[in-house]
């Protein structure tokens, strides 16, 4: 049975001024503009909320690893986009060579091109999470049952090509509406954000990519990188496969231990 949907107090707030906004209009319209005015803040308020990745406002968000993780030095490397047919491979490689492992965040239909690829993740001891299915850059401004059918359709891929469902999402970007929180209790899933993001998709120098991720690098820290859309270097090569090495050399130096994020929560 899904979890129950349990709004955060200011969704609360916000069905609240709803409501009472209604019963102004009703019986005593002579302040509607009041009323208007209090709904339309809100909106903008609930709109701006959707538009940071990393905002609790709207919705339960893992945007930081809990306490015990940070006590066993535990850090996640989670991998947006993928599967990749030309990036991923390297990507795991890199990982198996340093002991670490990954959460990848994959796009549905991505998934389903690429089967063999999600199952390769999965086999190498890493997690396969939820990234949408169709990765629209509108995807905050989905209704209801666009949006559920959206993570519906690649949790359906995911589950069933990686024999296990993901337990994870995250929307394109970070963005999303009041809607998203809602639909996630129902599929089971939760929200992951992140607490290190490097723009590594159309930031093509490598040391400023590696810089912005290893600046206080510390326990509990999620960080974002990218084997789908990646950006690429001024030699042509994927950010990430630049990076990589060193930032996996510089996570054993600090003694912290990449871990995907079920283990993480464990």
């Amino acid at each position: 049975m899904p979890p129950t949907w349990k709004p955060t107090p200011f969704i609360k707030l916000s069905i609240a001024i709803h409501a009472l906004a209604v019963i102004v209009l009703l019986f005593a319209s002579a302040y509607w503009m009041w009323a208007i005015g209090a709904v339309l803040i809100n909106q903008l308020i609930l709109t701006l909320a959707g538009l940071l990745p990393r905002t609790k406002l709207i919705g339960a968000n893992l945007s930081r690893l809990p306490a015990a993780a940070i006590q066993r030095r535990e850090v996640v490397l989670s991998i947006d986009d993928g599967p990749d047919p030309e990036v991923t491979p390297r990507v795991l490689d890199l990982l198996d060579a340093a002991g670490a492992k990954a959460s990848f965040f994959c796009i549905g239909r991505y998934a389903e091109q690429y089967p063999a690829l999600c199952r390769e993740i999965v086999a190498r001891g890493h997690s396969v999470e939820n990234h949408g299915d169709s990765h629209s850059w509108f995807f905050a401004a989905f209704g209801f049952w666009r949006m559920r059918a959206d993570i519906s359709a690649a949790q359906k891929k995911l589950a069933e090509i990686c024999s296990r469902p993901p337990q994870f999402f995250r929307p394109t970007a970070g963005l999303r509406n009041p809607l998203l929180d809602p639909i996630l209790a129902r599929l089971s899933l939760k929200l992951a954000s992140w607490t290190r993001r490097p723009f590594d998709t159309y930031e093509g120098n490598p040391q400023l990519v590696f810089q912005r991720l290893i600046d206080d690098l510390a326990p509990g820290d999620i960080l974002l990188l990218h084997d789908g859309h990646a950006a690429r270097t001024p030699t042509g090569e994927p950010v990430i496969l630049a990076v990589l090495p060193e930032l996996l050399k510089t996570i054993a130096q600090l003694r912290l231990n990449p871990v995907t994020l079920p283990a993480a929560l464990r």
